[in-house]
């Protein structure tokens, strides 16, 4: 499996996400500035975090119209897997890739912290490698991860159950101590209808090393590369 990782003007995990699938997984990475336009030879496409384009006008707002985000467009439309980390997940909602925004969060601070999350789907490539309402624990840091969505799409977000993560309690209980940002029915992740395209504030890649005490956002990676190796 080929991964591909945007890099922006600005981000600052792509380094981080490769290390992951390139030196943890042992797969074949490259980083793909934003400027280029071929994605043809990757199998996932991945917006890592960090301050697109300085975050100028909003997160994600100049990000969208790079080409390299067009060519992740036309990749996703062919069923090629996505996934948006923060800064990734709000380029992936400017895009108009996943429903829904990413706001200032509930006490308009800069939030640095490790929050529990309960995952609500298990039957994705991107999540099969965990136990149904399992609490993980994955590092968020991000001043606009609050997620925002008018009722119809929130409504048809749980209808079709894409929320893949929420926020919760390490019991795994939905409260608002627990919800660390404000976001609408402690959403923490979503994808689209498909299925191949995940959006994630918190960040997987950071709770992957066993060096670093944590390896819950592990499982999301190998996860999907079984998931595709099973396939071939």
């Amino acid at each position: 499996m080929k991964f591909g990782v945007i890099v922006f003007p600005g981000s600052n995990c792509d380094r981080d996400v490769a290390m992951v699938t390139r030196d943890l997984l042992e797969q074949p990475t490259r980083m793909v500035w934003h400027e280029e336009r071929d994605l043809s030879d990757l199998d996932v496409v991945i917006v890592p975090g960090g301050f697109s384009y300085g975050d100028y006008l909003r997160c994600g707002a100049i990000a969208r119209f790079s080409p390299a985000m067009q060519a992740t467009l036309d990749h996703a439309q062919r069923g090629g897997m996505v996934l948006g980390i923060c800064n990734g997940f709000q380029v992936l909602t400017e895009a108009g890739l996943l429903p829904g925004a990413l706001v200032r969060n509930r006490d308009l601070n800069f939030i640095c912290d490790r929050p529990t999350l309960r995952v609500e789907r298990t039957d994705f490539p991107w999540t099969q490698g965990y136990s149904r309402n399992a609490v993980i624990t994955l590092p968020i840091a991000h001043g606009e991860g609050c997620y925002y969505a008018d009722a119809d799409t929130l409504k048809s977000l749980e209808d079709q159950q894409q929320v893949v993560f929420r926020y919760c309690t390490p019991e795994g209980e939905l409260a608002d101590a627990a919800n660390p940002n404000g976001s609408l029915n402690h959403i923490a992740g979503i994808c689209n209808r498909q299925g191949n395209v995940l959006g994630m504030m918190p960040h997987p890649e950071r709770a992957s090393d066993a060096m670093l005490g944590n390896t819950d956002g592990l499982a999301l990676f190998e996860g999907l590369l079984n998931a595709v190796q099973a396939v071939a």
